[in-house]
């Protein structure tokens, strides 16, 4: 009787915010498979798509090693942010996030005409000191809405006024913003190829720029997004007649308070797709040539899904090579039927096996006991002389 061979199988998670990291998420779907078809030969891919888990995704994914430095967060406190360097050390992953986020500042605290990207700047210092040849940031979860002047200004860029004194910090100092000089930007700068991986396409200003969508979420009231607002469209004006950029309408550039307006003109930075980005720094569809199947995940599983996120991306680029792909998510939301129509073949909720906990410490064994069923699904499979592939 011929023997069967071993299925292949490429896990490619995203983080389960709150709970667990892209990482972690990966290994505990492995762990659950091997439970039921131990002989499978499973590739482990974490995967992110520029926002949160985006460096460990990619520390994992190429055998890096994490950095950590202190740098200024959102209010100017000091404060330890982590950067990773790929395997072959010729790439850096930065989140702005770890110097620039939300979740570092208190509630009464958050107030985006204060809080500044000047942390970001100087992770982006710190990872040039590393030699690397090429950056890749990730623009997700900002406090700020300063259109990255905070960044710029960390990396030796000038800001003044009328009377020649450099601008405060934060979206609300720009009102008073006359002139920029970028003369003593880092040289480094110029032969480093940095891109930012981006999962949304707001433009700078306008109802679906950076202070109106987002400001609120950061804690601006509706008088204080009218003056972002107004300070980001002076802020391109004073961009386009100084540097010749034109940033205000361009897809993304609203991304992170306007972080991506100002990766454009001042570092002159691509946007990309946070996950094509990823899986092209990490070789994805090299990696899982001869797969006979994918496994997706990420915590919330609804419409949005499709438009962007990693398991849209993930399914894209199996489905190119004929790969079918389950996703398990730790919930389902509605509308999560559209994820069918990006190549995803069956979801699976985590939180539907075994006892539903609201707790986090049981997120990873619900997560373990959910990818043994599917390992079990495909066991029974083969048994009846059903194709995997």
């Amino acid at each position: 009787m011929k023997k069967r061979r071993s299925l292949k199988i490429a896990i490619a998670s995203d983080s389960f915010k709150g709970s667990m990291s892209a990482d972690q998420a990966t290994r505990c779907i492995e762990a659950g498979l091997l439970r039921a078809l131990p002989t499978a030969h499973c590739i482990a891919l974490p995967m992110a798509d520029g926002g949160e888990g985006t460096v460990d995704a990619m520390v994992a994914s190429t055998g890096g090693r994490l950095v950590r430095r202190r740098v200024r967060d959102p209010l100017g406190r000091s404060v330890s942010a982590t950067f990773g360097i790929s395997g072959d050390g010729s790439t850096a992953i930065i989140e702005m996030a770890a110097a620039s986020g939300l979740p570092l500042l208190r509630v009464d605290e958050q107030n985006p005409l204060k809080t500044t990207s000047v942390g970001t700047g100087e992770l982006i210092r710190h990872a040039l000191d590393a030699g690397v040849a090429s950056m890749v940031v990730g623009l997700g979860g900002s406090a700020t809405v300063d259109g990255g002047v905070g960044m710029a200004q960390a990396l030796g860029a000038r800001f003044r006024d009328g009377r020649g004194r450099e601008v405060g910090p934060g979206g609300g100092a720009l009102v008073r913003l006359d002139r920029i000089d970028v003369s003593a930007m880092d040289p480094r700068l110029s032969k480093v190829n940095i891109q930012c991986a981006c999962d949304v396409r707001n433009p700078l200003t306008g109802p679906r720029g950076a202070a109106q969508v987002f400001g609120p979420q950061k804690g601006a009231s509706p008088a204080a997004v009218k003056r972002l607002d107004a300070n980001l469209r002076h802020l391109a004006k004073c961009i386009r007649r100084d540097l010749g950029v034109a940033v205000s309408s361009r897809p993304g550039a609203g991304a992170a308070g306007g972080l991506g307006a100002g990766m454009i003109a001042f570092l002159n930075a691509e946007l990309c797709s946070g996950v094509d980005l990823v899986m092209q720094a990490t070789g994805f569809a090299e990696r899982i040539r001869n797969c006979d199947l994918v496994i997706t995940g990420e915590g919330r599983m609804d419409r949005q899904t499709a438009f962007g996120k990693t398991p849209s991306g993930v399914a894209r680029t199996a489905a190119a090579q004929g790969i079918p792909v389950v996703a398990i998510c730790g919930c389902l939301d509605r509308g999560f039927r559209a994820v069918h129509d990006v190549g995803i073949d069956a979801v699976l909720p985590a939180t539907g096996f075994g006892r539903v906990s609201d707790e986090k410490r049981d997120r990873p064994r619900e997560l373990r006991d959910c990818a043994e069923q599917v390992g079990r699904l495909l066991a029974l499979g083969r048994t009846l002389g059903v194709s995997v592939a």
